[in-house]
């Protein structure tokens, strides 16, 4: 589907699966660690910026490559 060779696509997917784990750490910082609404609030704001990122770097990898 995508012209990118499964190598990058291999390395899109390590991108995507480091930004989701990092997302869940600030999750847990955010509503456990961090005492101050307002800074909570961001850091959680933070976490969702990755999480729709790294979905948004799923597309390619699930759309899967044109290489043979």
């Amino acid at each position: 589907m995508f012209d990118i060779s499964r190598m990058n696509l291999m390395w899109i997917s390590f991108y995507s699966l480091g930004a989701m784990a990092l997302a869940a750490v600030l999750i847990y910082v955010a509503r456990y660690k961090i005492p101050s609404r307002p800074i909570s609030i961001m850091v959680s704001l933070i976490a969702w910026a990755l999480l729709i990122f790294a979905f948004l770097l799923m597309i390619p990898v699930l759309g899967g490559s044109s290489h043979a």
